[in-house]
């Protein structure tokens, strides 16, 4: 069984040789991916719009395995913040940072409107080390039943996701399925 280093509260998760085989197979998870990345912004901009902020939050497309890769991400600058405070997300993530190992492991989506809520998970090293306060994620599962990683949204200030955010995010991962499936050359 696998065994993730790192933060005591990260999930256990046996499948990892399953997911990275898979996402070997499918060509997903090597390296940054411009179509991922739009899709990013898309729903960047589109969570900015439900929680009516000024800034839009980051967004990325995360294939979990023995680490998180981020194939699809964006991440906002905002303007007139302090250059000192600028959130720098590279495409590799340790496992013990975020919550999408948590989604990945559980099967269905998670919305934290606000991580300091949530003992379990205002413990987690991207609250100090990048001020994230707000979390909505939904797993990746493809045609096989592997879950191939996530679709979030993270943010700097607690957002109040409610059923819109809820039902944003699960769009989006069944939108992303569907593209990974076209990918395949299955029908849509």
């Amino acid at each position: 069984m696998y065994e993730p280093s790192g933060h005591r509260l990260t999930p256990v998760d046996p499948d990892v040789p399953q997911r990275m085989t898979r996402l070997r197979e499918l060509g997903l998870g090597q390296g940054p991916d411009g179509e991922l990345d739009a899709l990013a912004r898309d729903l960047a901009e589109t969570a900015r719009q439900i929680v009516g902020s000024e800034h839009p939050p980051f967004a990325m497309v995360n294939f979990v395995t023995d680490q998180q890769y981020l194939a699809g991400l964006y991440a906002p600058s905002v303007p007139g913040a302090d250059p000192a405070g600028a959130v720098e997300l590279g495409r590799e993530v340790p496992l013990d940072h975020g919550y999408c190992p948590h989604v990945v492991v559980r099967r269905k989506a998670l919305v934290l409107d606000d991580v300091c809520d949530y003992p379990r998970f205002a413990g987690n090293p991207v609250v100090d080390k990048l001020g994230i306060r707000t979390y909505a994620g939904a797993p990746l599962i493809d045609r096989t039943g592997t879950v191939l990683g996530t679709i979030c949204i993270i943010d700097r200030e607690p957002r109040p996701w409610g059923h819109p955010g809820l039902n944003l995010i699960k769009e989006r991962a069944a939108d992303l399925m569907q593209l990974v499936r076209r990918r395949e050359g299955l029908p849509g």
